[in-house]
Formats: structure tokens, sequence, C-alpha cells
């Protein structure tokens, strides 16, 4: 299997930025491990007709899109559990 290509929106770093440290490195260990598999046991496709896929870590929550024929994976929010599919 290729190596995807890892994305990241900058509003991430703005989600990232008040999470506790620990939180922090296991939330980057977990989307770096997404280029490697994106679709790893845990990630779900949200539901609503959309193309978004998530996995949790902890209480936490990764949001992003795969694109295969690109070879891309582009994570596009981190945020707690209760608020990971809110709209901004």
């Amino acid at each position: 299997m290729a190596r995807y290509e890892l994305r990241v929106k900058p509003s991430v770093a703005k989600d990232l930025r008040g999470l506790p440290k620990a939180d922090v490195r296991r939330i980057l260990g977990r989307i770096e491990a997404l280029r490697d598999d994106p679709r790893a046991p845990g990630c779900e496709k949200l539901g609503g007709g959309s193309e978004l896929y998530r996995v949790r870590q902890g209480v936490w929550r990764i949001v992003y899109t795969i694109d295969d024929k690109q070879v891309i994976v582009e994570v596009v929010r981190v945020g707690h559990r209760g608020d990971a599919y809110r709209a901004r």
C-alpha cells in the first residue's frame, strides 16, 4: 500500500493550542499513523453523505478526508467528542 501524503489544515493548529501537551503528543502520533493506514481499525466514515472520516484518540476526535486517487489524507479538524462534528 502506498504511503499517503499528509496535509493538515491551519485551523487544526488552533484546535490543538489549548489541549494538554500529553494529549497533543498522542493526537499527533495518531495523525502521523494516518499516512500508513487511513482506514485503520477504529476509523469510521461520518454519515450525512459527507466524505469525512474520524478516528478517536481518548476523548478527542480527529476528522479527516481521504483522496485515494491523489494518495492524500487531509486532517480538517481536531476536537472534543462533543464538539468535533459541529459546523464552525
